[in-house]
């Protein structure tokens, strides 16, 4: 960004000159900032970071060289904060601290026990164990919007502090701050938005930060259970079964901006809080309470289509980390009905959840983070419930009637899905491939007959099912689904490209015996030189259906042919 003294005209002075006096004017400025404060009073120490602030509020790169003079500023503006001063300036102090620590360079008078405990005291959170029970207190301390503005720009300080400072995150730890977050988690309902926001963001850092934190955030503060409940409040859920929430009415308005927010950090921390798989009976009625709130905000809508996007994409992350067998939750919603071809289920929140992914695919870029999550979840969900994979497979794997064209071309879901299966991200490719897997059962047969040979080969090499075969994953029996055309194309399909390919001449046709020696003399000894050459290496398959060398798979093992006990 452009400083604002080089905006006005410089005349005749030349650019280098009037960048170095802009600098040596803005060391003055701070220089003499710092000795004003030393002596100023409140009114006047509070005139003077507010000048400061409103200079910098778009500051967000700094001049190194003054690096010593800024944390010198942070160390004077926390001398204020713990003096008795009036809101107002506390407000002004605390905008000046939440710029300076932006640069992380200079946050050492911050990111101490001292500096912590300034900034969550004006941030009424309580530290340590015993915070949890002055925790409402505090909250009904707030009286004016000074005071509340106060706790917002204390929580952003300590968002920002926290982010850049492992020193201050080790602080966290050590005063036990996660007790006094969860403890503000208690009283969500009475929330103002901004504090409500910054304190699931500060809670949302810190679990990210410090994997450390979750354990005692999940077992000794239940903070799994107390984001469950944020979430359900902010989302205004209603229960009309175990873990059924009401259907939005169709009328409904959209999920306002301020709730979407806020729900956004607790889902992130959730993700974080989730991330373990040592589970127990308590967590398992935690998840499957989560996945039903889960599927209700999948069918909200927000105020635009990219929020509504952002809100499928964190959800999906979510339900990624809750055990598969939670997911039957998304489909089982008695009150609601479902329909009968798949025993009943509700497949709405599936459906939202395809027509994610083929976004996603539409998009065409950032694979990895933003379709792979989608296609795990379809996966799992598939695997571990009958009624996803049948309902799935009918979108995406219908009845074969198109033979004509390779499995690639053309704009179905499936033509997408087979594309990717030859992406140059490997994960985006075992991703993809994998789930097309599931759908045919994982039976070879059944993917070959949607993809093609060529496009499952990697799948089938890593699998070690070149030679055919199943995966290990038991399922119902096949049903028969295969329509007239395809069977009656079924013989002329190439395996290797999975589809019907115009008749190609036969180039030895009108050859003669000699000629047609000749020219098999002619591809042996080229096959030969290129072998040789190390550019192409003859394989063949093991009994376990994985690659080997064509050698390998040749020779015969001794134990398996040998008559004899060995000597």
């Amino acid at each position: 960004m452009t400083p604002p003294s080089l905006t006005a005209s410089t005349g005749n002075v030349p650019t280098k000159l009037a960048v170095r006096v802009s600098h040596s004017l803005h060391i003055m400025d701070l220089n003499g900032i710092l000795s004003q404060l030393e002596s100023a009073n409140e009114e006047d120490t509070e005139k003077l970071l507010h000048r400061y602030s409103e200079e910098n509020t778009q500051t967000f790169m700094f001049n190194q060289k003054e690096e010593a003079l800024r944390s010198k500023l942070c160390q004077c503006v926390l001398t204020v904060l713990g003096r008795q001063v009036r809101p107002s300036c506390q407000k002004t102090c605390l905008e000046t601290l939440r710029i300076l620590s932006r640069d992380k360079r200079v946050l050492g008078p911050v990111a101490t026990r001292e500096g912590m405990l300034v900034l969550t005291g004006l941030a009424m959170l309580r530290t340590g164990q015993e915070g949890e029970d002055k925790q409402e207190t505090t909250q009904d301390a707030l009286q004016s919007e000074e005071e509340k503005r106060v706790v917002v720009e204390a929580l952003k300080c300590l968002c920002n502090v926290v982010y850049n400072s492992a020193a201050a995150q080790q602080v966290c730890v050590d005063i036990q701050l996660v007790h006094g977050l969860c403890a503000s988690l208690r009283f969500a309902r009475t929330w103002q938005h901004e504090v409500g926001l910054f304190v699931l963001r500060l809670f949302f850092l810190l679990s990210a930060l410090r994997p450390d934190v979750r354990g005692i955030l999940r077992k000794d503060c239940h903070a799994v259970r107390l984001l469950t409940e944020v979430l359900e409040h902010t989302l205004d859920v209603h229960w009309v079964g175990p873990y059924e929430a009401a259907r939005p009415e169709p009328q409904a308005l959209p999920l306002p901006t301020e709730s979407n927010e806020r729900a956004m950090e607790a889902l992130k921390a959730l993700f974080n809080l989730t991330l373990s798989e040592s589970r127990n009976e308590e967590d398992n009625h935690q998840f499957r309470l989560l996945a039903a709130i889960l599927r209700h905000l999948l069918m909200l809508k927000t105020e635009t289509e990219e929020k509504t996007e952002e809100v499928h994409s964190h959800t999906v992350n979510l339900l990624n980390n809750l055990p598969a067998s939670c997911l039957d939750v998304l489909i089982d919603v008695p009150v609601q009905g479902g329909v009968e071809e798949y025993g009943g289920k509700n497949m709405e929140a599936v459906q939202v959840l395809l027509d994610f992914m083929e976004r996603r695919i539409d998009k065409g870029s950032n694979y990895k983070e933003g379709l792979t999550p989608v296609l795990s979840l379809l996966t799992e969900g598939s695997r571990c419930h009958r009624e996803i994979r049948r309902y799935i497979k009918t979108q995406v794997l219908p009845p074969l009637k198109d033979v004509k064209n390779r499995p690639e071309v053309g704009t179905t879901i499936r033509n997408k899905l087979v594309r990717l299966m030859t992406h140059v991200d490997m994960g985006v490719k075992q991703t993809a491939a994998e789930f097309l897997f599931v759908l045919c059962k994982e039976s070879v047969d059944n993917l070959l007959k949607y993809t093609g040979y060529g496009n499952a080969a990697g799948l089938l090499v890593a699998r070690g099912l070149l030679a055919g075969g199943r995966g290990e994953t038991e399922y119902s029996e096949d049903e028969d689904s295969d329509t007239d055309e395809y069977k009656s194309a079924k013989p002329f399909i190439n395996p290797i490209t999975g589809h019907v390919e115009e008749p190609m001449p036969n180039p030895i046709e009108e050859m003669t015996e000699e000629q047609k020696e000749y020219e098999a003399e002619k591809l042996a000894n080229m096959f030969d030189k290129l072998s040789r050459q190390n550019v192409i290496r003859p394989m063949g398959v093991r009994p376990d259906g994985t690659l080997a060398p064509l050698e390998e798979t040749l020779i015969c093992r001794p134990e398996e042919n040998s008559d004899t006990d060995s000597d």
